[in-house]
């Protein structure tokens, strides 16, 4: 009974605070108005019974006059930073914006604000050519930022397949729209079609795949250049991921998810021409160095394998990790799990067997 009186009490507390929330909001907006008009001067009297007048006329209860001058004094204070004059005209003190067309509902942005912003739309700005991001330049405009030197570049590929369908693609997913997919692989040309739930855009190793979840739960990733169209389903209900979807990506390299695979810890030695860059490099967020005992004991076990430096990952196996560990296979060696390490073996057996018949 305790509870249920402290959890009633904590909500009226709640209430009563949004309350004022919005009373104090719409105070803002009234004085906002008032003050930036030119046409009349207002004394500190007048805008305490204009501003009482339309709260009233909303409802809401009217407030004192040393309210309104600590909502004054709140204009004038960060986040609003209004510039307030208070002057004498005609024998009465009036009180009014110093710029004109100032409003705290438009106000202008610094110069380091302006800068700023400019960079995070050129950082976006670097999917140029795209329809649906056309707007950029439109907003832009309306915002009177000047273009500026790109500080911040991607590394990207203009000529890659399925560009033209970002922009369409992340309206979809913006909207939570549910799509025909209509895609085909590189072993089967055959177009076939699958109705799916569009979750995220990811780019891989300059590549672009579209993640999307089904109607049992299942998490998929599309290559764009694999999917040759798409077209909305109005009257399916969009389904949300079960859980934060970005989070399952931090056990794996690249886009490639298996729904109940575990994550495998993983060793590996680098040479003394590797290790630097894979280190200031790691291969996953999970690498960490082997030091100490630990490292000694390893050495122990692998005493063929002399200086260089070794490494532990800790992710779930798939396609990407074993790409990206092979295109380094000058510099560094698998040692565990078996699994990871017989797989590798076999690739670098058939890479043998094909350079051996050259």
């Amino acid at each position: 009974m305790q509870h249920i009186f402290a959890l009633q009490t904590e909500n009226k507390h709640l209430y009563l605070y949004n309350m004022v929330k919005k009373n104090a909001i719409m105070r803002y907006k009234i004085l906002d108005g008032l003050l930036s008009n030119r046409n009349r001067f207002y004394s500190i009297t007048e805008l305490l019974d204009l501003v009482n007048e339309a709260l009233e006329n909303d409802g809401m209860e009217s407030v004192s006059r040393r309210c309104i001058e600590k909502d004054l004094n709140t204009l004038e204070c960060a986040p609003y930073e209004a510039i307030i004059e208070r002057v004498w005209i005609y024998g009465k003190k009036c009180i009014r914006y110093q710029e004109e067309g100032f409003s705290i509902f438009t106000k202008k942005l610094s110069e380091e604000e302006e800068n700023l912003l400019s960079e995070v739309l050129n950082t976006i700005g670097q999917f140029d050519g795209l329809d649906t991001f056309e707007w950029l330049d439109s907003l832009k405009k309306r915002l009177d930022i000047k273009e500026h030197r790109r500080i911040i570049q991607f590394d990207s590929n203009p000529y890659f397949e399925g560009r033209n369908l970002i922009g369409s693609l992340f309206t979809a997913i913006s909207n939570k729209q549910v799509i025909a997919l209509k895609y085909h692989t590189f072993k089967n040309p055959e177009v076939k079609e699958v109705v799916v739930f569009p979750y995220l855009l990811k780019e891989y190793n300059n590549r672009w795949f579209l993640i999307v979840g089904v109607e049992d739960g299942t998490i998929l990733n599309f290559a764009l250049d694999r999917i040759d169209d798409f077209s909305p389903m109005p009257h399916i209900d969009y389904i949300e991921p079960d859980e934060e979807l970005e989070s399952r990506f931090d056990d794996i390299v690249g886009v490639t998810l298996y729904k109940d695979r575990p994550t495998e810890d993983i060793l590996l030695w680098v040479n003394e021409d590797g290790h630097q860059y894979v280190k200031t490099k790691p291969l996953h967020g999970s690498q960490r160095d082997v030091k100490g005992e630990e490292d000694k004991r390893v050495r122990e076990k692998y005493p063929a394998l002399q200086g260089g430096r070794f490494f532990r990952l800790k992710c779930i196996l798939n396609y990407e990790l074993e790409q990206l560990l092979m295109s380094k296979m000058d510099q560094l060696i698998v040692l565990e799990p078996p699994i990871l390490t017989d797989s590798i073996k076999n690739r670098i057996r058939k890479l043998d067997a094909i350079y051996s018949n050259i």
